[in-house]
């Protein structure tokens, strides 16, 4: 057996560290979630039960948890939305260059190097100059779009960069419209790239906090509903809620991946029964 070099164990015990620095802080709140109720916010654990999962569904005193979580899954979806929409259409518009395309793109992505706070803070101020309500589904939309947009251009520019333009050409020869050839061509191929970019929209406003800040107004979405309840709760149903979110954030990616799994596996069918001549 070949005997590995001393810089494989270096590395492998490096990248050891650097996944517990990644998830350390997350095992720690779920094993703390599991406290009895005598339990506190720190170790060693006094017992062990399931108890601060169920006050999380008793009538709460410190706030409103449930509500907060639904008004950020309805923005995520809201988010997710747009952002698979505009940057599909605006991925599709920037295949040919016109006068200011460039221009235009920088300043779709510098919103990305603003600081998030400055732009809740200049989002919220610009509503209230307008008179218009600081409300989480319009202000706070509005500035999470600032957030996610971004990424999504991003990521159909290079999809389109790579995009072979003969299947459209040869949809073109058998008699397909611009638009049947959108639908029926390029929007299946590039199909893995949209679940991308959707999840990517969900789970970047739901989680979104410094964005939301100053744009929610008076309703709190489930980060700021969490980071209040720091400030004044002292028992380890704050753990409980962390577990929770982040099971249902692995459980968002996990639909994502199980729906790019059968989308390939669709096309890898299809492409199999097409060199057949079925």
């Amino acid at each position: 057996m070949e005997k590995r070099p001393r810089s494989f164990y270096f590395l492998a015990g490096f990248f050891i560290l650097f996944v517990l620095f990644l998830y350390g802080p997350t095992l720690t709140i779920g094993i703390l979630s599991f406290q009895g109720p005598q339990g506190g916010l720190t170790f060693p654990m006094n017992g062990v039960s399931t108890y601060w999962f169920a006050d999380l569904f008793r009538e709460q005193a410190v706030g409103d948890i449930w509500g907060a979580f639904r008004r950020s899954l309805v923005l995520g979806l809201m988010v997710m939305v747009t952002t698979l929409v505009v940057s599909v259409m605006a991925g599709l518009a920037f295949r040919k260059r016109f006068d200011g395309s460039g221009m235009l793109f920088y300043l779709a992505i510098t919103s990305l190097v603003i600081p998030s706070i400055l732009i809740s803070l200049g989002v919220g101020l610009i509503f209230n100059q307008l008179g218009l309500p600081v409300h989480w589904a319009t202000s706070g939309f509005g500035a999470q779009l600032t957030w996610t947009l971004p990424f999504g251009l991003l990521i159909m520019f290079a999809v389109f960069n790579r995009f072979d333009k003969s299947y459209e050409e040869a949809a073109r020869d058998l008699g397909a419209t611009a638009s049947q050839t959108i639908r029926h061509v390029v929007l299946p191929i590039i199909a893995p790239s949209l679940i991308g970019v959707a999840l990517f929209g969900f789970t970047l406003s739901y989680d979104e906090f410094a964005r939301t800040l100053l744009t929610a107004g008076s309703y709190n979405t489930l980060p700021l509903e969490i980071y209040g309840m720091t400030t004044n709760v002292t028992t380890p149903v704050i753990y409980a809620l962390g577990t929770l979110t982040t099971a249902f954030s692995f459980l968002v990616i996990g639909v994502f991946l199980a729906t790019v799994w059968v989308v390939g596996k669709r096309r890898a069918r299809f492409g199999s029964d097409a060199g057949k001549g079925v």
